[in-house]
Parts: structure tokens; sequence; C-alpha cells
């Protein structure tokens, strides 16, 4: 496998916000990275998968002090945590965040049939080569010695905790159904929610794994449905609008909601 020149891409997504992805992963773990410039500091939701530094390959997006918040505990959005030294997260993901305990792997030998099927069904068909990534971040690595460094978080945070950057503050919304812990994060003055992954725009979500309820699934999205959002920051893929929104939250209702 090729080593890759640089590991992660980055773009302006528009009102002092950079999206951030990692360029060689496997669409089902490419999660979004959000950076958020404050004036006393900035916020990043989500680190992805910690197979390469954020630090050394973003070191010019990331010199001024940073708030690092999971949205939830998946080895796909936490896997940078230990990088920085203030780490938010829910009460609820909290411990397994600290512990490293959930499943993580970026090899497809590692899921079991069942899961792959499950995977395949809502639009992640595996990779031929059976690895999740498509090049090395540099010479010598093994994607299957791939593990996540425990982050302790240095703050607990709850529903209506505010995250202040200063000249920006965001709310946390306590968004359950894909993890216990799931949130998002609200900034009333531009009409902006970074959602994490109760919602994204391809709507394939994944609301049947082991820590997963679509009861609180079905009651997160209801929730969100009265937000007055003008932009929807995911998880993973393209931002999008109110509408999008509105279509995602209906189809999801009528598809899982008891008749």
């Amino acid at each position: 496998m090729r080593i890759a020149e640089r590991w992660f891409d980055h773009e302006d997504a528009g009102d002092g916000v950079v999206r951030i992805w990692e360029a060689h992963v496997d669409p089902l773990l490419r999660a979004n990275l959000w950076l958020v410039r404050g004036r006393d500091r900035d916020l990043l939701v989500d680190t992805g998968l910690g197979i390469a530094s954020l630090r050394e390959g973003l070191a010019r997006l990331l010199e001024r002090p940073v708030s690092a918040v999971a949205t939830h505990r998946h080895y796909d959005h936490v896997g940078g945590l230990h990088e920085f030294e203030e780490i938010l997260a829910h009460a609820a993901d909290a411990p397994s965040i600290a512990a490293a305990d959930g499943f993580a792997s970026l090899v497809t030998e590692d899921f079991t049939p069942e899961e792959l099927h499950a995977l395949s069904a809502a639009g992640y068909p595996p990779p031929a080569s059976g690895v999740l990534i498509d090049a090395l971040p540099h010479e010598g690595y093994d994607p299957r010695a791939y593990r996540v460094v425990p982050a302790t978080p240095t703050r607990i945070v709850e529903e209506g905790d505010v995250i202040d950057l200063g000249n920006r503050t965001f709310e946390v919304l306590h968004l359950p159904g894909h993890t216990p812990g799931s949130i998002g994060l609200w900034e009333a003055e531009t009409a902006t929610l970074f959602s994490g992954d109760c919602v994204y725009e391809s709507g394939e979500l994944l609301d049947e794994l082991p820590e997963s309820d679509i009861a609180s699934y079905l009651e997160s999205m209801r929730r969100l449905r009265d937000l007055p959002v003008t932009i929807v920051h995911g998880g993973h893929d393209p931002s999008f609008g109110r509408r999008r929104l509105l279509q995602l939250i209906d189809e999801y209702l009528e598809r899982r909601a008891p008749s």
C-alpha cells in the first residue's frame, strides 16, 4: 500500500468553520472534523480515527487553544482526542472514551458477517482489499495493529451546557439513539447545528448497533424537527439545510415510528 503525501484534507465551510477529513479512509469511517474559530479559543468537533497526528498534520490550523468535543464514543470520532488538553464528552459516553473499550478496527475480517451485511445494506459495502484505508500514514504502519488511545474527558457536558469561545457560544443538545451519550452543538445566533451521527446528509443512519436505541433515536429526531436550523454540519457527508433536515427526519419517522 502506498504512503500518503498527506493524511488530512480541509476546506472552508463558511462562517469561521473549517471542515477536515481523513482523505484515505473508507467512507464507512471517514468522519467530518469541524474546526470553529473563536475569539478566545477554537472548538474542534470530533477528532477522527487517530491514525495520524492532527497536531502534526494540521499544525497551521491548530495553533491556538482548542476545546475538543466528542459528539459520541465511536472510534472514527474519538481517535485523536488524546492530543488535546481540553476534552469534552457527555456523561453517558465518557467512560467508554476514557477506557477506549469499544470496537475499533481498520480491517473487515474483524467484523462479523452479520455486521458486514448490515453495513452493506446501509450503503457501506466493504472494500475488496479488506482494509478500510487506501494508503498508509507512514512507512511501516500496520492497519491490523490499529488501536484507539484512551482519552479521559476533562469536562463532562450535559443537556443545556454551554461551550463559550469568547464571541461564539454553543449549547449542548443531548441526542441519544446512535449511542447513549450522543450530542449535538447548537449555535442559536447563526442557526447552526453540529449533529454528530444523529443525522447526516445521506440518511443511511446506523441505529441497530449494540449500543443504539431506536426509541431514543425517534425522540431525538422529533426534537430536531422543531429546531430552527439554517445549516447542519453532520458527522459524515456534506453539510445541508433545513429542507433536507426535515426530509431526513420525516423519512426516518415514517420508517421507524410505530404505526
